[in-house]
């Protein structure tokens, strides 16, 4: 299943300091209903992530209700992102 959404990047102080971008409540309601079938532990859920030109697999974790995306250093730079940066992503669940 692909889902295409945007999100505004956010910084995450612990327990390491990163970025996010939460998938918005509606999108994330969908994906907890299917969390049972995807899921490999306390909730996280492999997926590959598409912005821009950069593509990258990672898990969502979640959080406070909704799921996260990492944003890994190496996306951060080739995306030039910063806490605040508005974004498009692509994410296909399941990986």
């Amino acid at each position: 299943m692909r889902i295409e959404f945007q999100a505004k990047v956010i910084f995450w102080h612990g327990p390491a300091p990163f970025l996010f971008a939460p998938v918005p409540a509606d999108i994330s309601k969908t994906i907890k209903e299917l969390s049972a079938q995807l899921s490999y532990g306390w909730g996280c859920i492999p997926v590959m992530v598409r912005l821009g030109k950069t593509e990258w697999k990672t898990s969502l974790m979640p959080r406070e209700g909704v799921y996260l995306v990492p944003m890994k250093m190496a996306v951060q730079k080739s995306e030039d992102l910063a806490a605040g940066s508005l974004v498009n992503l692509a994410i296909s669940l399941g990986f």
